[in-house]
């Protein structure tokens, strides 16, 4: 498995593998031909279909400013099948009029791409864990009887915890500048920043369960909402799905009063769960669905919350199987292509959920019947099995009921 650095990015919103991955594919492009005085980036896919309400063209134009980018929408189904990812582009440079060089490239998901007919590439990190699933990593660490964030810790490199001291400021600060603003969202849906509310929404005899549940939404929906609104926030382990882990480790600092360095660890075990999903299976709501990025999400929080309460290896496998396996199946339908509705709402839920996983965890790890590596192989089959238009085509699902409501079908 690759460096948890490359689930772990730091960027704008609204979408990881809309506009992050296609930002870092026009970087790479650009240096490959200095001498382009032209560029023209073709879109298939999801990154067709969405790339506008994602805004991956006004990036695209940005990143090869100040030379001029034809920006193209391919539409054309035939193509779209007989790509090895759902989120292709062919990017092309132009000298004088003239073809001077093309590469086409898949974003994957999370900001990662990969360069077709490239094993190693400008943007392929190498393989630094010898492991590549839950189970090998378990014995591994019961064997030296350590911990499965010291494992993280002793396979990055030796500046990975002020890395993760930067993720986790950045992660504070989506929360609070999105508990701070207020306004509509951009992108037409006239979609109304909720997180604001939800946190001052105090009522005289509220129970503290409830506190709870306001809260950690509160917390959910400011990072989410800064996403939409093309704030800086941090892949945990997309964009779409990037409030998750912050609201519940914000939340239970704040309650519990752990240290920042307690909350490094969770974020070093919540990464490692995250980076499984990515290598054995997909966070890509386009090549899975919604289920491969909420879904990983909820994993990744609740596994990251079981490190920081310290329990055993076998009760974080636990809450990390539970939080997956209840979003199987779920589709990626958003409406419009914006990271908005039902994506912001999404996030609020899967941080409850986490917290419920994390309870269960605590009680009945003992009996369980699926690993997590299994409920990992399952989400990847069922992604794949999905149709097309539950795949982040924001053609099916809600995407396509509001659509039919609005032109009055």
């Amino acid at each position: 498995m690759q460096t948890l650095k490359e689930l772990y990015k730091i960027g704008r919103g609204p979408s990881s593998s809309h506009t992050m991955g296609p930002e870092r594919a026009a970087k790479l492009f650009s240096a490959r031909y200095p001498l382009a005085d032209a560029y023209r980036c073709v879109l298939y896919g999801s990154l067709s279909k969405t790339g506008k309400g994602h805004g991956t063209d006004r990036v695209l134009m940005e990143t090869f400013t100040p030379k001029p980018a034809e920006i193209v929408f391919s539409d054309t189904p035939e193509e779209t099948g007989s790509f090895a990812h759902e989120n292709t582009m062919d990017l092309i440079a132009y000298e004088n009029k003239t073809e001077i060089g093309r590469m086409r490239v898949y974003s994957v998901g999370g900001g990662t791409i990969r360069v077709e007919d490239e094993d190693t590439n400008d943007c392929t990190p190498k393989e630094i864990y010898r492991e590549n699933s839950f189970h090998e990593i378990a014995v591994l660490c019961k064997s030296r009887g350590i911990r499965l964030s010291e494992y993280v810790f002793e396979n990055e490199d030796d500046d990975f915890p002020a890395y993760l001291h930067d993720i986790w400021e950045t992660m504070k600060r989506a929360v609070l500048e999105g508990l701070t603003t207020s306004g509509i969202l951009p992108g037409g849906l006239n979609v109304e920043r909720k997180a604001q509310f939800l946190y001052n929404q105090r009522h005289i005899d509220e129970s503290p369960s409830t506190r709870e549940n306001r809260i950690v939404c509160a917390y959910a929906f400011a990072v989410s909402e800064q996403n939409a609104d093309g704030g800086r926030i941090v892949t945990a382990p997309t964009c779409g799905a990037c409030g998750v882990l912050p609201a519940v480790l914000r939340y239970m600092q704040e309650k519990n009063h752990f240290s920042d360095e307690d909350i490094i660890r969770a974020l070093a075990v919540g990464g490692l769960i995250g980076n499984l999903v990515k290598t054995n299976a997909s966070i890509s709501g386009a090549e899975c669905g919604c289920q491969a990025e909420i879904g990983t999400a909820c994993a990744m929080a609740s596994a990251a919350l079981a490190e920081l309460f310290e329990m055993g290896i076998d009760q974080i496998e636990y809450a990390a199987e539970v939080a997956m396996e209840h979003y199987l199946g779920l589709t990626c339908d958003p409406i419009c292509g914006l990271v908005q509705i039902p994506c912001i709402e999404r996030n609020a839920v899967a941080a409850m959920r986490a917290i419920n996983a994390l309870s269960l965890a605590n009680f009945l790890s003992g009996t369980r019947n699926i690993s997590f590596d299994v409920v990992v192989k399952t989400m990847y089959r069922t992604g794949r099995d999905l149709h097309e238009k539950y795949r982040e085509t924001a053609g099916g699902g809600l995407a396509e009921m509001y659509q039919q409501i609005a032109d009055g079908k």
